[in-house]
């Protein structure tokens, strides 16, 4: 055997396997989703309690900004009403807490239910558009959350105070000592990775592709055979399936399922988080979910730090807020996500020179 011989055979693998690695989206989904749980372990378990418990929040808003970034940035769907699906999972998980279920069973059923009503409300928004569609999901946000104090569900939802869920300890198997910041944590990145695994493989199939066509233009796509209304149903209930999910997980970490934690305030912000990292782009989702968590800590240790009156202590988050939107949107049109992958190519063309 000669040595140009052998030298092609020990190159054959290397290049089937980089083959398979690009033909494969699965597997490299796969591959983040493993590096991702590696990462999140990690970094869990060098915070202390309190970073754990905004690690938990990060990853429930995450959760629910990357359902909102599919619906809005790949179907062209406009939904100001999302912090309304998280109060009906929220609802859900505390109900279901209430009567002792195990919570992998509850977080399933608050999707499951959540992802039903998104489905309902999907049928009356795939008639509408534009500020008609905008409108509808405002009203929503507004109305929904309120049914708790409603004379009749007063007594099930617990009216203005709302429910207050037990927390459910770690395992014993952990050890007695172990933080239930850090054990719900984990629960919520192991939700976060599984349904950006999941999102990231629904984008690149052929529904995926069908909610493109869709939000470009919807006569042509409807020419071109794709199914336009159910596409859009879908596409809200899966949305709302993950606004469901980070409901179940919000009432986990906070231990309560009130009407005052889901706001217009909260539909704003996950629609500012879907803005600041990127519409359609599911890492972006994280990076907006990570500004719109830490952004109001860092202002309030900003305002305590310069010891401002309290007329302007109030207000330094949001003026906060406006100098992050303002700057991503001057040097990043296509927010955070945008402009890291803008640098990783002047990275790599820097390299290669």
């Amino acid at each position: 055997m000669t040595k140009a011989a052998t030298t092609e055979g020990t190159a054959k693998p290397p290049k089937a396997l980089l083959r398979i690695w690009r033909q494969s989206t699965l597997l490299r989904h796969l591959f983040w989703a493993l590096l991702g749980l590696v990462g999140y372990y990690l970094l869990s378990v060098s915070l202390d309690a309190f970073a754990n418990l905004q690690l938990a929040q990060i990853s429930y808003l995450a959760i629910a900004t990357a359902g909102l970034t599919v619906l809005s940035g790949l179907s062209g769907q406009i939904s100001l009403g999302h912090g309304a699906f998280v109060a009906v999972g929220a609802y859900s998980a505390a109900l279901l807490l209430g009567k002792q279920t195990s919570l992998g069973v509850v977080l399933i059923a608050a999707t499951v239910i959540t992802g039903a009503l998104g489905a309902l409300v999907g049928v009356a928004a795939a008639r509408l558009r534009g500020p008609y569609l905008a409108g509808a999901t405002l009203a929503l946000a507004v109305g929904l959350p309120s049914l708790a104090d409603y004379h009749g569900l007063r007594d099930v939802l617990g009216g203005a105070n709302g429910l207050i869920v037990t927390p459910q300890p770690p395992p014993l198997s952990l050890g007695e000592s172990f933080p239930l910041e850090r054990w719900q944590a984990w629960i919520g990145g192991l939700c976060l990775i599984i349904t950006l695994f999941l999102l990231a493989n629904l984008v690149r199939s052929r529904f995926g592709q069908n909610m493109r066509f869709v939000r470009e233009n919807e006569e042509a796509a409807a020419l071109s055979g794709v199914p336009v209304a159910r596409t859009q149903i879908l596409a809200f209930c899966v949305s709302a399936a993950c606004a469901g999910l980070a409901g179940g997980l919000f009432a986990m970490v906070n231990n309560l399922a009130a009407p005052g934690a889901f706001t217009l305030t909260l539909s704003l912000s996950l629609l500012t988080a879907a803005v600041l990292g990127g519409l359609g782009s599911l890492a972006g989702a994280v990076y907006g979910a990570v500004l719109v968590t830490l952004l109001p800590n860092w202002s309030t240790n900003l305002a305590q730090a310069a010891n401002l009156p309290r007329d302007v202590y109030a207000n330094v988050p949001l003026i906060l807020y406006g100098v992050v939107l303002i700057v991503v949107i001057v040097l990043f049109p296509g927010g955070i996500q945008a402009g890291v992958v803008r640098v990783g190519r002047l990275l790599r063309t820097a390299v290669q020179r």
